[in-house]
């Protein structure tokens, strides 16, 4: 499989993201996009803003905005900082979107036509003192499953429990607090998800390569109480996508919105057919990756998110496909991730506790962080963000081993042969072994990142950076040059393809400093290595380089006590 369709979870238009958020989804997602290119596929990947619902409205209040400018303006603010953070996106959409309005509106006119939705008068939560009925999610009260303090009427976040607002233990509003509350009736759309639980459950039970969090998730929502239930899919609300049945009028249903949960991941493909309006494109040209009689049987389609996302990619956006009868292309591999703690406590966007993503670029550059993040990502287990790990991770990894092998090699380089590759001498013993050495340690790192096993390819990667460290530490031509100049210049000429070759490695964690490398080398070859033996020989006798600046500069006991003090609360 030579083609890869790549969709990280969308996040919400209500806020800047902070490094939680980041390296649940589109961080890891960016990874595994770069170095599938790197080794030559075909890829796309998508991502896009969630625009739609209730936080988007209290949001826009807040700003003092019109929702739909309010939206715009946060679209770019989340674009700016995810090219700062260097996600390369093939295209970053909306849910906003007139593409994601038709086609949403579009699946569920067939939905509709294959009985799979049902009109239901239902009871919901009237908010006395905000005047509205409140959406599931801003509902908060105790968990009767859990005793979470904090859950939604959606779903607990601590035990992940899908739920109704009228199940929660002292139910109040999360828009203003208010405990004043009544259940109204009101008409809504639903989608009978129950009608496809044994082709979910049959669907799921195939994909024996998924991750044990994916499908443990998975089978919890459908083998629950009475299994999977029946969802509502339209909402009380002014902002969102209209109800209509493909281009009808769907009666009763003028003044409703789609709710966001469904429309939101179908924006994957409304971004994709964004892609190609973008690019002057032919709707072959997107539909190529999602239409499976256009082509997309041959596309792998990976999915990345947090667990708290499982059971919308795994169960409610596959019923939507499914029941559609359409011939759209279902997820392949779904990645997911546990949370990322911060500091002792929780990541709190409400509290303005923890680091957030255009706080984290004004300290240092995106590289720093995007190797914490990713050789620490969470998942087999919740992991904790401190700032004596961070500390140690960037001086160590990146300063003492990455950054001082470039440094010590061209700088030496510079002193006895000048800013060129020097020629002369041969590869003995110990360069060989090198070179066998290297050529375990990168198809080891390359199982890992096809496994999408990120912690166990951020250490191979480190592992592969020491070996070349330990080499020149042995080989030691400081000490060789005084008696064997030419086999000096072998070491070095070996230590000098080998800095360009890191670069190419390293390219999908830290692709700043990867192409600082590679235009200190002097080279603009970044094939990946096939063989390590001519990998090592890329750059010939003669060719021109620079010493670079220093790659990662440390950070200082100071510094870190500063951050820590400044990130404990209280977003600036």
């Amino acid at each position: 499989m030579n083609r890869y369709l790549i969709t990280s979870a969308i996040p919400y238009i209500n806020g800047i993201k902070h490094l939680g958020n980041l390296v649940g989804s589109q961080l890891p997602a960016d990874l595994f996009a770069r170095y599938q290119r790197a080794r030559g596929a075909e890829v796309m990947f998508i991502c896009a803003t969630d625009e739609h619902g209730t936080p988007a409205e209290l949001a826009a209040t807040k700003a003092g905005k019109p929702v739909a400018e309010y939206c715009a303006d946060m679209w770019q603010v989340q674009k700016d900082l995810s090219d700062r953070f260097r996600l390369s996106f093939d295209h970053f959409g909306r849910s906003s979107s007139k593409r994601n309005h038709a086609l949403t509106q579009h699946l569920a006119g067939k939905l509709a036509d294959n009985g799979l939705i049902e009109e239901v008068v239902e009871k919901q939560v009237y908010s006395k003192a905000d005047g509205r009925f409140l959406p599931d999610r801003y509902i908060e009260g105790t968990c009767p499953n859990c005793g979470y303090e904090n859950a939604r009427g959606d779903q607990c976040e601590e035990c992940t429990k899908q739920l109704d607002p009228t199940d929660l233990i002292n139910p109040r509003s999360a828009v203003s607090g208010s405990t004043d509350l009544e259940v109204r009736e009101t008409r809504h759309l639903y989608l009978r998800q129950s009608a496809l639980r044994d082709k979910l459950n049959a669907w799921i039970d195939s994909k024996n390569d998924w991750p044990v969090l994916t499908t443990s998730i998975a089978k919890k929502w459908l083998n629950d109480g009475d299994g999977l239930r029946d969802r509502g899919i339209t909402r009380d609300l002014d902002w969102g996508v209209p109800v209509r049945r493909g281009d009808q009028d769907w009666p009763g249903f003028e003044s409703k919105v789609f709710y966001v949960w469904f429309d939101a991941p179908i924006e994957y493909i409304a971004a994709t057919a964004e892609w190609a309006d973008s690019n002057g494109l032919s709707e072959n040209d997107w539909e190529r990756w999602w239409r499976t009689e256009k082509g997309a049987e041959n596309v792998r389609y990976v999915q990345f998110m947090g667990k708290d996302n499982v059971p919308f990619h795994t169960l409610s956006f596959p019923a939507t496909i499914m029941g559609s009868g359409e011939d759209w292309k279902l997820v392949d591999y779904i990645k997911s991730f546990n949370y990322l703690n911060y500091d002792g406590g929780q990541f709190s966007t409400s509290q303005g506790r923890g680091v957030f993503m255009d706080q984290a670029l004004d300290i240092l550059p995106s590289d720093y962080w995007r190797w914490w993040l990713l050789s620490h990502a969470p998942e087999n287990s919740d992991s904790e963000f401190t700032w004596e790990n961070f500390q140690q991770s960037v001086n160590k990894d990146l300063a003492d081993v990455l950054g001082n092998f470039a440094s010590r090699v061209t700088k030496f380089c510079r002193a006895k042969f000048g800013e060129v590759v020097p020629e002369g001498g041969t590869y003995g013993t110990d360069e060989e072994r090198l070179i066998a050495d290297l050529t375990t340690r990168i198809r080891a790192y390359e199982a890992h990142m096809d496994a999408i096993d990120i912690r166990k390819a951020a250490g191979e990667l480190r592992a592969i950076w020491v070996a070349g460290n330990e080499y020149l530490q042995s080989a030691a031509p400081w000490a060789v040059f005084k008696e064997d100049p030419a086999k000096a210049a072998a070491i070095i000429r070996l230590s000098l393809n080998l800095i360009h070759l890191y670069a190419i490695l390293s390219a999908p964690f830290i692709p700043d400093a990867s192409a600082t490398l590679l235009a200190a080398m002097g080279s603009e070859k970044e094939e990946w290595p096939a063989h390590v033996r001519p990998a090592l020989e890329t750059l010939a006798p003669g060719q021109t380089f620079t010493v670079p600046d220093v790659l990662f500069a440390k950070i200082s006991d100071e510094d870190r006590e500063s951050w820590q003090s400044r990130f404990s609360g209280i977003r600036d």
